[in-house]
Parts: structure tokens; sequence; C-alpha cells
């Protein structure tokens, strides 16, 4: 069974048809937050982390991520990101950071999982690189801000 299929209630796998969709330039922007000890941000913007540029790595791996989300997640169809921006803003009076990921493409399936994925898994890689100095960080607050393109046009939260 192929990795692009899925199961209809019948219970037969099949791939979902997007050929026949029209292909149109396609956006996708999603926010997501990791709060953290005082001392934890801090250290993030002194540049103060025994691994590193806590912010910049988290990019890259976020970059990464939504290149790389139809190899995660099963039913994601390969898309040809165009771009992937990556917003990082660090929040002193709430001790967070947040973060703000936009994916676009031009093709015939939209890109929010792409975004979501990478708004996870930049968070993800800020935690990893703090967890030695902070174990409580929490993410939270992970959604889809807005979309466009495609049939369904463009929606916003």
């Amino acid at each position: 069974m192929s990795e692009l299929t899925h199961f209809n209630q019948s219970g037969e796998a099949h791939m979902v048809d997007i050929g026949d969709k029209t292909e149109t330039n396609r956006r996708a922007v999603v926010e997501g937050c990791i709060t953290m000890l005082p001392e934890t941000l801090e250290k993030i913007m002194l540049g103060d982390n025994k691994k590193g540029d806590v912010l910049g790595i988290a990019r890259i791996a976020g970059i990464m991520a939504a290149k790389k989300t139809a190899d995660l997640i099963p039913l994601c169809h390969p898309l040809p990101v165009t771009h992937v921006d990556i917003k990082l803003n660090p929040l002193k009076e709430s001790n967070r950071v947040h973060c703000v990921v936009t994916v676009e493409t031009k093709g015939q399936t939209g890109v929010e999982m792409e975004a979501l994925t990478a708004v996870q898994i930049t968070l993800l890689t800020i935690y990893d690189m703090c967890k030695a100095v902070d174990r409580g960080m929490e993410i939270t607050d992970i959604r889809l801000l807005k979309k466009s393109g495609g049939k369904s046009g463009d929606w916003q939260r």
C-alpha cells in the first residue's frame, strides 16, 4: 500500500485524487507559542545557550519540516514548497517565544499541513535546545491564521 493512500468507509484504500484541481498560488499562515521560565528566555535572547543559536537553529528545523511534511504525515501529498518564512518573536512580558510561519506553493492542494508542521517542529526545536535548563516549557496556541488559494478560496481566523 502506498504512503499516499487512505481508507474509505468500506475499508478500501485509495489515493486522494487532486489531478483535476486547478494549480493556483497557495499560502498558509500558522502561529504557535512556547512559554518558559524568564531565565530561559533571557539565555535565548543573549545567545547564551550551550547548544548554540536557539532561534536560528529552530528556524532551519522549521524550514526542513515544511519540506518533509509528506514524509511525516502519510496522507499529505508531496508539494513543491516555494517559500517558507519563520518569524520568532521573544516576548519578555509573557516569557514566551511567538512563532509565525508562512508557507507558499503553486500547486493543486494547500500548504496548511506544511505550515502547521513547521510551527510545531520550530517550537519543539526550541524545547530540545533549552530542556537542560527548563523542562517545564509549554507549547501552546498552534493554529491556522489564514490560507489563500484553491477552489475554497481565502479563509482567515
